[in-house]
Order: C-alpha cells, then structure tokens, then sequence
C-alpha cells in the first residue's frame, strides 16, 4: 500500500458518506485528516445540523465500532471508563469497561458533564490508555474521540478547560445548510422510511485504516516546512491581539495533519499549502485573545487570517538571525 491508495480509499469513504450527508465536504475532509493523524475532533454547531448524524455515518463507513455518551451533568468518570465490581461467585473484583473502550467514541454535548467527568477523557485522548486504580489498560487501536457541543445554549453548561480543548485536534464548525443543499436534504427524505436511518456500505476495515495511519507517518516534510510551521504557532506567542497562544502541541498537530491531508491527496511530501490549510481548524480554539481585541471585535478567524497573509515559507522572523 503507498499513498496513492489512501486517497483513492478516502475518496471512495467521502463520496460514501456524501450518499447520506448533504453538503459539509470540508467538515468530511477533516474528520478524515484527524482520523489519521490519530487525532480527536470537536464538532460544534446548533441542534439538527447532523453532528451526530455524520459521527455515525462516519464509523459506519470505516467499518469501526462506535459508542455513544450522552453527557449530563450527573454523568461520573465510571460511567465513561469503567469500574471495577466485586464477582461474588469468584470473591474477585472485576473491571467492567466503559464506553470509552471503542473505536469512535461521540462524546455527544461533552460540555453539559462538570470539569472532572470531562476529564475522564484526557488520558485516554493523549496516551490511548485508561488507568483505574492504579491499573492501565490500553485502548485499541484506532481509537479517535468525536465530541459536539452547542454553541447557543450555555445555561447549565461547564465550558471545557483550556487542557481539554488542547486534546482536540481540530475543532470544527458545522454551520446551517445552504439554501440549495436544504432542498436536497427535504428531497432525500421523501425516498426513505426511517429519516434517522444510514444506508451506507463499509469501505475499509480496522487493519487497513492502521495501515493508512502508519503510511501517513513516512510522509516527507522539508526543513522549510518544518520552519514555515514553526514559525506560524510562534507567531501567535508574539500577536499583539492574543493573550496566551498555542503550546508547542499545536505546531506538532499541524505536522501530523500536514502528513495526513498529504497523503489523503495522494503525496509522498507536504506543500506549504497543507500547512496553511490546516492552520484555523488546529489553532482557532487554542488562542485566547487579549480583552482589548474583544471589544474591538476582532476574531479568532481574523487573527489567524492576518498571521497567515504576513508569514511564508522560508521568511524569516523578526528578531532571528539571517546568517
């Protein structure tokens, strides 16, 4: 298998998934960049734009086991990992697996759950591994945590902190349908009997998908590359805007995803423009900006769109040696 294949099968998944799910190619694209970088995505967006809908259809199409939490403020760390139980015909304590034990996991409203049920999830997303009373056990492999949250109702929430937004590889941004794709939305469901219902074939398995993930990893990236993705998450540290930028976790996203959305185009080596494509979705929930920024009502976009337009490749920064 080489590259050529991966994106001949990512194709093959995405046009799959375009069978049940209108529009939000961009949104497919990237699910399918983090599910080879070994990455986790965040999905926010209002009710009924087919957030969980696509997480579904996505396992479906990859032919992966998947598990739904619904987080709720009463939901405890168990619940998500598991715990052990007292076998009374043994007289032993057994481990009952969690949810979490799975292939794609949807943490569906993963902010309604209080801080420490959230953090449940941070191991397992940064070390593919769960430890309960002192014993870990691993996560089988690919292991990739989908999570959506509504962005409109906060009453009641618990935003995440600032160490889990960190653990998601992306966060996207599923936004209303056009005009003509809410058409063809109505019109697919006059031809079904169960609107909740995915008719979709599996394209990959398990083995393949692993495959693809290692693949994705001999991807050559240039030492000007490598400059031009540095330089990008440290120009941010210095943004006159942004009060604490990305940490180093950010500039190792965007190799891995480089890497990965590469290969999904079928090269052997990253283009500056893998970079630069990738930069919003990785870095837009890892700034904060300063107050100031915020009443004149500069965004995040904004920001990361300026940074973009003043760095290229093989630039140098102010303040570095030209040798």
């Amino acid at each position: 298998m080489d590259v050529s294949i991966v994106k001949r099968v990512v194709d093959l998944a995405i046009q799959e998934m375009a069978k049940v799910v209108v529009g939000k190619q961009d949104i497919l694209k990237n699910m399918f960049v983090a599910l080879l970088a070994g990455g986790h995505v965040l999905l926010e967006g209002v009710p009924g734009v087919a957030k969980t809908f696509m997480a579904k259809t996505f396992s479906s199409v990859l032919g992966l086991e998947f598990k739904r939490i619904q987080f709720t403020p009463d939901l405890l760390p168990a619940d998500i990992i598991g715990t052990n139980v007292y076998n009374q015909v043994t007289g032993k304590f057994e481990f009952i697996p969690g949810p979490i034990f799975t292939n794609i996991l949807l943490a569906d409203e993963i902010n309604r759950a209080p801080p420490k049920t959230q953090s449940a999830l941070l191991e397992s997303m940064q070390e593919k591994q769960v430890t309960v009373e002192g014993v870990t056990r691993p996560i089988d492999r690919p292991f990739m945590v989908l999570a959506t949250q509504n962005p409109i109702e906060t009453e009641g929430t618990y935003p995440l902190p600032e160490a889990q937004l960190d653990r998601f590889l992306f966060k996207l941004v599923v936004d209303y349908p056009t005009a003509e794709e809410e058409l063809e939305i109505v019109k697919r469901k006059l031809k079904v009997k169960d609107p909740d219902e995915i008719e979709v074939r599996q394209i990959i398995n398990k083995e393949a998908i692993i495959k693809m993930q290692e693949l994705a990893l001999s991807v050559y990236v240039d030492d000007d590359v490598l400059k031009y993705i540095s330089d990008i998450v440290y120009a941010f540290r210095t943004n006159p805007y942004v009060l604490f930028g990305s940490s180093p976790r950010a500039s190792i996203s965007l190799l891995f995803a480089s890497r990965a959305l590469a290969a999904m185009r079928g090269r052997d080596y990253v283009e500056p423009d893998d970079v630069k494509e990738l930069v919003e979705p990785i870095l837009i929930h890892r700034l904060i900006l300063k107050p100031e920024a915020e009443l004149e009502g500069i965004t995040t976009k904004e920001v990361i769109e300026n940074v973009l337009r003043e760095i290229s490749v093989g630039a140098t920064l102010p303040g570095e040696e030209t040798g």
